[in-house]
């Protein structure tokens, strides 16, 4: 845990000519990906944070991470020293207190340190939508941290974005989760309200682009994809796409109250952000001025590609951020964990050995087979004969080798999709599911020593039925998960052998 004076740096800072660049919100969804993608560029980048130890593990060498609290005006000062261009990516919008007043108060103190640390630009990510008197007032914040930033005399971008497209989208996931749960779904005036939307790889493009936007002075851009559409088409349009059949009932009004309690209940969406979030969908949120297309090497895509991308994404890995990974959410590490993540539910648990990796690694790499799967083996086999009887794989196939692995091999009723000898083993399940699943093992050196051995369990339910089928084996899971890993543990320290 670092001390809040103190940054953690992965090696002596340089420049090397280059702009320094800080970036706020690192901990964030957007700010995290960008955070990915500036390291990529080359540029040296300063995290300013509440808690610096959040990115510890999760910044490259030469980026740095320092205390810097958007409330505390000193602690700004000193962290915004020698920075060149800064982005503003944070919100009070999680905030149980007046979040308005926050915002203004942030926005005023960070324009202040930016101009007296010689800051000779501010890129900042708002709201779109057209000013009016019953503007939201989450949209009317967005809007006015922009002017307060613009009123400090550095020079400002403000881009103004409406729905972002992108697995782990605060905005994506709430309509995944709305599909994924909901076969019938009550449709409140606000699922047909317009918006365009614009897919997370496209937002960045443009944060990006404006590091080397040739311009003097400040200037607002709307930005969004091809496509103007309703919430309830992009919820038609992920639902054609996971091959569900959903039934939407009209009705004439539904207060942000009540719908932030009902998001609350079906989707992962605090209700307090829920309330918030409902409460700005009132407003249309298009682009109205074409200038960014016209000042920017940038080509949006439309929904239909930007919602493709979404899912595809987590076909290759879990998705890198999330919304609420922010710091404005609650939460914990934990030795087990389970939670959804997008439209995957995920089982997790580690067990620290004292151990070689290659050691930890030795019982992992001969699971299944006759060697068994190390913890209620009768259990297994009655999933495999169920299985068989509706015409799934069962477990007669075994596996190729006892002891050898390799991508694409048959082990059980699993295939292996990936295998990284000593490091990393991930299942793909061709049993008969309502769904997809995966099961991973990873071995990591510790810390203090040891080797941490990590075993995750992944569900990707389709509808109702899929949620249905994890939460009814869900006591059996926590039961069969984690005597499994409690025994390979045993096992590897037993030189690998063993079935239990």
């Amino acid at each position: 845990m670092n001390d809040r004076n103190e940054s953690i740096k992965r090696e002596p800072y340089q420049t090397d000519g280059r702009p320094l660049i800080l970036l706020t919100g690192g901990t964030g969804y957007v700010g995290g990906r960008l955070l990915t993608k500036l390291e990529e560029a080359g540029y040296p980048v300063r995290c300013l944070t509440r808690r610096p130890e959040e990115l510890e593990g999760r910044i490259a060498q030469g980026t740095e991470s320092v205390y810097a609290d958007m409330l505390d005006s000193d602690s700004l000062k000193t962290a915004m020293i020698g920075g060149d261009i800064a982005f503003y990516l944070v919100h009070s919008m999680g905030s149980s207190s007046d979040f308005e007043e926050q915002d203004r108060i942030a926005a005023r103190n960070f324009g202040d340190a930016a101009r007296e640390a010689g800051v000779r630009r501010v890129i900042y990510l708002g709201g779109l939508g057209e000013e009016s008197d019953d503007m939201s007032e989450h949209l009317r914040s967005r809007q006015e941290v922009g002017r307060v930033l613009r009123e400090s005399g550095v020079d400002v971008i403000e881009f103004r974005a409406s729905i972002v497209i992108g697995s782990g989208s605060l905005s994506f996931e709430m309509v995944r989760a709305l599909v994924e749960r909901l076969p019938i779904m009550i449709a409140p005036k606000w699922v047909a309200v317009t918006a365009q939307p614009i897919a997370i790889n496209d937002l960045l493009a443009y944060l990006l682009a404006a590091l080397t936007l040739d311009a003097v002075g400040s200037r607002v851009y709307q930005i969004g994809g091809t496509d103007r559409v309703s919430y309830g088409e992009i919820m038609n349009e992920y639902a054609k796409q996971r091959g569900l059949r959903r039934i939407t009932i009209p009705v004439p009004v539904l207060t942000p109250r009540l719908s932030s309690l009902w998001l609350g209940l079906v989707t992962p969406v605090y209700s307090r952000v829920g309330r918030k979030l409902i409460s700005s969908i009132k407003n249309p949120t298009v682009v109205n001025d074409d200038a960014a297309l016209r000042d920017f090497d940038v080509s949006p895509i439309g929904l239909s590609e930007a919602i493709a991308l979404a899912i595809r994404s987590e076909e290759q890995e879990i998705a890198a951020t999330r919304w609420s990974d922010s710091l404005s959410s609650s939460g914990d590490t934990r030795e087990w964990k389970s939670e959804r993540f997008g439209s995957r539910l995920i089982d997790s648990r580690t067990v620290t050995v004292d151990l070689l990796p290659e050691q930890a690694f030795r019982p992992i790499s001969r699971i299944g087979g006759s060697t068994g799967w190390y913890y209620g083996n009768w259990l297994w086999s009655i999933r495999g004969f169920l299985d068989l009887l509706v015409g799934g794989v069962g477990v007669r196939r075994g596996r190729r080798d006892p002891v050898n692995l390799r991508v694409g091999d048959a082990l059980d009723w699993w295939r292996v999709e990936a295998f990284e000898p000593n490091r990393r083993l991930r299942l793909s399940a061709e049993m008969k599911l309502p769904g997809r699943a995966w099961l991973e093992f990873e071995v990591d050196p510790g810390n203090d020593g040891g080797t941490i051995v990590r075993q995750t369990a992944i569900f990707d339910p389709v509808g109702l039925s899929g949620l249905l089928y994890w939460y009814a084996t869900y006591p059996l899971h926590q039961f069969v998960f984690s005597g499994m890993l409690r025994n390979i543990a045993a096992a590897a320290e037993n030189g690998g052998q063993g079935s239990v």
